[in-house]
């Protein structure tokens, strides 16, 4: 819940390249803190571009939970010392990720992102998934951070890659193989 509503949008408080956390605290706009939330918030946004597209129903309903479970961990990491995310969150991730991937063949090889506009947006929002990751871990090196958040995000990108597979296959489609033993690009 909001403590203070936004009645003006620009506050020119963080016009000298400051922001405030949700604590009050004042930190740069660089902090790892910041970065750590802020991608965790570009991570929603690329979901919220996924869920523009047309999709199934239940990857609709998936994705829209996980981006209010982004929201509360973009508050979590807002606020140090604030828990939002619980072994609940990863319960249910993983919980997800079978039931979906429980109807996907075997992988053989990588799989390139693509397949359809649907299955490469959402193979975008893996790669930012694992980058607010990565920016969380290092965060958690300086600061102490709940594990949860490093899991849930980890598994997140699990699940991401899960839908993308199903996406690509939907309507027919198919997925895009990587090839290993592709013959040489001629000089030409």
């Amino acid at each position: 819940m909001l403590g203070n509503r936004l009645t003006k949008i620009y506050t020119r408080t963080g016009d000298e390249g400051t922001t405030g956390l949700g604590d009050g605290t004042r930190v740069a706009k660089t902090s790892l803190r910041v970065v750590a939330y802020g991608t965790t918030d570009e991570l929603n946004s690329v979901i919220g571009m996924v869920l523009a597209l047309e999709l199934p129903d239940n990857i609709s309903e998936v994705l829209t939970e996980v981006q209010h479970h982004l929201f509360d961990l973009g508050g979590e990491l807002c606020i140090p010392g604030h828990v939002a995310v619980e072994e609940v969150h990863i319960t249910w991730l993983e919980t997800r990720l079978d039931e979906l991937n429980d109807d996907l063949p075997a992988l053989k090889n990588f799989i390139l992102p693509g397949g359809s506009q649907a299955a490469a947006a959402c193979h975008l929002a893996r790669t930012v998934c694992r980058r607010a990751e990565r920016c969380v871990i290092e965060l958690g090196d300086i600061e102490t951070i709940p594990p949860q958040s490093i899991i849930y995000l980890n598994r997140l990108s699990d699940l991401l890659f899960v839908v993308a597979r199903v996406l690509a296959r939907a309507n027919g489609g198919s997925e895009v193989m990587w090839q290993s033993n592709r013959p040489p690009l001629s000089q030409s």
